[in-house]
């Protein structure tokens, strides 16, 4: 059947329908960008969302307030607690014209001695700048080692019953290889310039003088940690001979032993002590750029364990 003799506009029907379908084709095509787009939007607003602190309640205020400070985690040159945050909030806080008081919430195992010292002698430094400024430490959980160094130059310290306090003491720990490497058959080749320059080296026998001097720098480190808790709690230190030995004790015990002087809360604190119920958070916190870095970063670790070692692996926490 000829199909010119029965449609003689079959030609023009037949472009209309390919015209139709290059339309309905790009239309498609324009949904799903659009589509694709609002997903990575998205997923952007996802992103900031977690990285962003919404629940903050940062604002300056115009009337007299309580400053808190939080001490959370290890103490470390490149963690949350870093001497440099800690001091960059606490220099805030004594600056700021409105502080009545300043509390620490303290909730750390310790950590470096060397951040632990220098945050207590920028406490020490400001104190004395501004007299009239009180700052207690409130411990949580745990305030030990170097989360107990800093407190120790508070002008008070208030503890939970149940608290972990103390651990006043130093420590330097590692492994030794030696009998493992024996048995392997691996012989370790260790050239240096300097006869103590591989000191305490894991891979090699234990050399009895670099582990002497190793409990001399110990031993005068906790020499230090010795005297500014002294020099901190005063006469309010009740001494034994187990309170520098590096046990650990309860908020209760504390207070009797004098190295805490009563139970408290932040919300305690400032209303029974500073008198101020009104809390202002001085606490240095991540910036959207540094959350960020650390999520994408999360992710891309998680995407090559996952390429690498498939979802079992990537699961392993």
């Amino acid at each position: 059947m000829d199909t010119s003799d029965n449609n003689p506009q079959w030609e023009r029907q037949l472009l209309e329908k390919i015209a139709l379908a290059s339309l309905n084709e790009l239309r498609a095509k324009r949904r799903w960008g659009i589509f694709f787009k609002l997903a990575g939007l998205a997923y952007l607003v996802a992103i900031l969302i977690l990285v962003v602190d919404w629940g903050a309640s940062d604002k300056l205020v115009d009337k007299r307030h309580t400053a808190l400070i939080n001490v959370r985690g290890t103490i470390d040159a490149s963690g949350d607690a870093s001497a440099e945050k800690i001091n960059g909030a606490l220099q805030s806080a004594f600056e700021d014209k409105g502080t009545a008081g300043i509390i620490m919430r303290i909730n750390s195992p310790g950590g470096s001695p060397v951040q632990s010292g220098i945050v207590y002698d920028e406490i020490r430094r400001l104190r004395t700048k501004y007299p009239d400024i009180a700052l207690y430490a409130v411990v949580e959980d745990m305030c030990a080692s170097g989360g107990y160094y800093i407190a120790s130059a508070a002008d008070k310290i208030y503890v939970d019953k149940a608290s972990v306090v103390g651990s006043i003491g130093v420590l330097m720990d590692g492994f030794g290889f030696t009998g493992i490497m024996e048995r392997l058959g691996v012989e370790r080749r260790l050239l240096t310039a300097g006869e103590n320059k591989g000191f305490l080296d894991p891979f090699s026998p234990q050399d009895m003088k670099q582990k002497q001097h190793a409990q001399v720098l110990l031993e005068e480190i906790h020499r230090q940690f010795i005297d500014v808790v002294r020099k901190g709690r005063g006469d309010r230190l009740k001494e034994t001979p187990e309170t520098f030995s590096g046990l650990m004790w309860t908020g209760a015990q504390s207070v009797k032993m004098g190295l805490a002087d009563d139970f408290g809360t932040v919300d305690s604190v400032a209303r029974d002590q500073i008198k101020v119920e009104n809390i202002l958070d001085y606490s240095v916190k991540e910036n959207i750029a540094e959350r960020f870095a650390k999520r994408l970063g999360a992710d891309v670790s998680q995407a090559l364990l996952l390429r690498v070692f498939g979802r079992e692996g990537a699961a392993i926490r």
